[in-house]
């Protein structure tokens, strides 16, 4: 019988005669061979784990339920802000936790700037946004006596300037097209690329089975900050997602895109889609508008090419599901004919005088 304690010995001998460096990602596949027998083949579940009764551990489930209950945040955000809750709390206690009222400013700046020198990354504005909601929930649940997320910098975020990058239909069609010879993940691909088309990367990898109506030819789009929207969904759209469903996907995960190994479970973020597209840089040969690698890009080719056949802003504005008009005038930029419209002429001494 393969219960917690026969895992655990088989694994040690598989990984004892492994070299040091691939032992933490063997032991990783072997636990996910053992999800999969689990769910797909009726192997023993695994022993529920001990609940750790420490202040810390109590604390971090106090600060979770806070979050979802309290906030509303998505499950992706959630993790994230526990992982900021275990950095910033090691850094000032240790494995342990000591007194909260202790902390100072300085204790704030100084592990903000540490993690500037570890990422590289000086306009990252993730690490404050989740130490504010830490702040913010010490002194909400009153285990500090001063709200300190006052005192997280914040990141300097200068406004954009530049035109949003783009694809021409043409090379946005050459990569939806060969990304669907894939062998194993063709079917996949073509539906996920395909949904993304005025679609946020998270809310492709978001869409659960549920959420589509076949009859009224319609899917629920879970958006951002917990907003959901019903769009319209198109036939090509519906025929890709069906030969993915019939053809390609496994498992009893509700979400409709899932991973094509064992357990066939739903991707943790949406950093699949960024794969997918650079894999299809790479096969055919297009050379990316920008140097980062994203998905966002199809978003932006699809509102240029409306705007090229003629949509107005606001319509863009509907199909890309901007609560603000002013976030879709970025694409202003791109309609130089209607922009010249509205130009003052450059003053001569003609008509100055």
């Amino acid at each position: 019988m393969l219960d917690d304690q026969t895992a655990e010995e088989l694994i040690s001998q598989i990984t004892t005669q492994i070299c040091a460096s691939g032992r933490s990602y063997v032991k990783y596949q072997l636990e996910r061979f053992r999800d999969y027998l689990i769910g797909e083949h009726g192997a023993p579940p695994r022993e529920p784990e001990p609940i750790d009764t420490s202040p810390r551990a109590v604390l971090k489930r106090d600060y979770e339920s806070y979050l979802r209950v309290q906030r509303g945040l998505s499950e992706e955000t959630i993790y994230h802000c526990l992982r900021f809750f275990d950095r910033f709390l090691t850094a000032k206690f240790g494995s342990g936790l000591g007194d909260l009222n202790t902390i100072k400013p300085d204790d704030i700046t100084g592990f903000i700037l540490w993690l500037r020198k570890e990422q590289n990354a000086p306009r990252d504005k993730t690490g404050p946004s989740h130490l504010r909601n830490l702040f913010q929930f010490l002194f909400w649940s009153g285990k500090t006596e001063r709200n300190l997320s006052a005192a997280v910098p914040k990141a300097r975020q200068p406004k954009p300037t530049g035109i949003p990058r783009y694809l021409e239909p043409e090379q946005v069609n050459r990569l939806i097209e060969v990304v669907r010879g894939h062998k194993k993940t063709g079917r996949r691909n073509y539906a996920m690329l395909i949904a993304r088309l005025g679609l946020r990367a998270p809310e492709v990898t978001a869409i659960e089975l549920d959420d589509i109506d076949w009859r009224a030819g319609e899917i629920l789009i879970r958006g951002k900050r917990q907003l959901h929207d019903r769009m319209p969904m198109p036939a090509e759209v519906g025929e890709a997602i069906v030969d993915y469903i019939k053809n390609e996907r496994r498992g009893p995960d509700r979400a409709l895109f899932v991973s094509v190994k064992p357990p066939f479970k739903r991707f943790r973020d949406a950093q699949i889609l960024r794969w997918i597209l650079r894999d299809a840089y790479d096969a055919t040969g297009i050379s990316p508008p920008q140097a980062y690698v994203g998905s966002h890009i199809l978003r932006h080719s699809l509102a240029t090419d409306m705007l090229r056949k003629g949509a107005s802003l606001a319509e863009i504005g509907d199909v890309l599901r901007h609560r603000s008009p002013m976030t879709t005038m970025i694409y202003a930029q791109h309609d130089v004919d209607a922009l010249r419209s509205i130009s003052r002429s450059w003053p001569t001494a003609e008509a100055v005088q």
